[in-house]
């Protein structure tokens, strides 16, 4: 792609359209590599807890729960080291991780996640889409812990499907059928909407049993040096890959199958310094979706997802390959995304920033480039104000979405190349850089709304340059 763009500048400079460089945006990305830089594996003692010592049978029936997490409990009790899943079908309950615990799944291991809700007792806090709750513990989670990794070639296996937890969802083509339970029976999600709109104190908050809100798959809060590594995971009751409120986080080499709804690939939610690459996304919703809390919860934890670099991914199936929102009020800053390839008819766009005006956050700092894009259902960048606002209203805190970059992108089939839809009346998105690009096989115009400075340049859309500064 690299050589294709530059003869593409060449051409355009013959014809008196060069484009500038962006000294600022240069300046950005030297940073993000120096944030990468000092971003650190996390460093385990040479000791090896093997699950089958305390117990664990890798049959695919017996139940592992007790084993697996007692062999963690000792691992950091003693300092520290590898907890080792290995020659067999290993069936487990919710695992808690602890500081200076390594759990690495072998190549000959699957670990298969229960689908009884009971085995995802007590419940525990995290937020369920941006609210912060008390709900099932996730089925690998930790909380407020230092030093933990999980790697490993081996699979994790969430068993969600449409017998299994996505019913929940509501739905018949999620499995849900009429007199079956669902999120929808207490009004879940208007419930939480309530609890955050008043504030209500978190520690009531408490949903589990009789609420159906299904668990994330890996969800990691108040933890710092992170790692997730090498291994594949698939069929998540809900979120595959969400730390939150975490720093120093480390997503490599991992592929996440799980088509299933709400099924976001990997959502860093509020968390600083974090580096996802080598990893390869198939998902039922986001592949990558990055986040800071919903309304009132996100703006009382003014914590924004920030310092963020996405490199050598492949983004498959999926609602966006790389996306910041919907639930972003505490901000987004300084996010990267470089060498990517995503394509797939099911995939809907490149590029998203989603959010509304009830939402405020500060989106300032987006830069991709070098992506190359196949097939995308709807547009390769996509900026709406409006996500969501039909059916939860209009609000009183407009977002700010400001310094967006985009460079060296090519693509093939897509509706639109570039769709952009701010608030009217006011200017909440501003100075929208597109360069060096090319797109074919665009099906329709540029859709350009409420927006303040756009700038185009050494653009070509179907074969025709297309350049607008405002």
């Amino acid at each position: 792609m690299k050589p294709f763009v530059s003869l593409l500048v060449l051409f355009l400079s013959v014809f008196g359209l060069s484009g500038i460089s962006q000294n600022t945006e240069k300046d950005s990305w030297k940073a993000i590599y120096r944030m990468t830089a000092q971003l650190q594996d996390p460093q385990f003692p040479d000791k090896i807890y093997n699950v089958i010592d305390f117990g664990a049978v890798g049959n695919g029936k017996t139940k592992n729960t007790t084993a697996i997490n007692a062999a963690i409990t000792k691992c950091s009790a003693e300092g520290g080291g590898r907890v080792l899943i290995t020659n067999g079908d290993f069936l487990t309950g919710a695992i808690h991780m602890k500081s200076n615990v390594e759990l690495h799944i072998d190549a000959n291991a699957v670990l298969r996640f229960s689908t009884n809700p009971k085995d995802y007792l007590p419940l525990v806090r995290t937020r369920w889409e941006g609210d912060d709750c008390y709900n099932y513990s996730p089925l690998i989670y930790a909380d407020g812990q230092t030093n933990i990794a999980v790697t490993g070639k081996g699979t994790l296996d969430g068993q969600g499907s449409t017998e299994n937890w996505w019913p929940w969802k509501g739905g018949a083509s999620n499995g849900w059928v009429k007199g079956t339970p669902s999120q929808l029976d207490k009004n879940c999600r208007p419930l939480l909407k309530k609890y955050n709109d008043t504030q209500f104190p978190i520690e009531k908050r408490q949903m589990g049993e009789g609420f159906y809100l299904r668990p994330q798959f890996i969800n990691f809060i108040h933890c710092k040096n992170v790692k997730l590594e090498d291994f594949t995971i698939k069929n998540s009751p809900f979120w595959v890959i969400h730390p939150l409120l975490s720093e120093n986080i480390i997503v490599r080499n991992v592929t996440v199958n799980s088509g299933g709804p709400n099924n976001d690939g990997c959502d860093p939610e509020s968390c600083k310094n974090v580096l996802i690459e080598n990893c390869t996304f198939n998902t039922g919703d986001d592949c990558i979706a990055l986040k800071s809390g919903r309304d009132f919860d996100g703006r009382r934890t003014n914590a924004p997802i920030e310092n963020v670099l996405v490199r050598n991914c492949h983004m498959r199936k999926g609602h966006g390959g790389v996306s910041m929102g919907s639930e972003i009020s505490g901000g987004c800053k300084n996010i990267f995304v470089e060498n990517c390839e995503m394509s797939s008819p099911e995939l809907d766009r490149a590029i998203l920033i989603k959010t509304n005006n009830s939402r405020g956050g500060t989106t300032d700092g987006v830069y991709v480039r070098n992506v190359t894009v196949g097939e995308v259902k709807d547009a390769i960048l996509s900026i709406n104000c409006s996500y969501h606002i039909d059916r939860e209203g209009e609000g009183k805190f407009p977002p700010t979405i400001k310094n967006v970059y985009l460079s060296n992108m090519t693509s093939k089939k897509s509706a639109f190349a570039i769709w952009l839809d701010g608030i009217k009346g006011i200017t909440c998105v501003d100075n929208i850089n597109v360069e060096n690009c090319v797109f074919s096989g665009v099906e329709q115009k540029n859709q350009i709304k409420n927006i303040g400075k756009v700038t185009l340049r050494n653009v070509l859309i179907n074969g025709k340059v297309v350049n607008l500064e405002n």
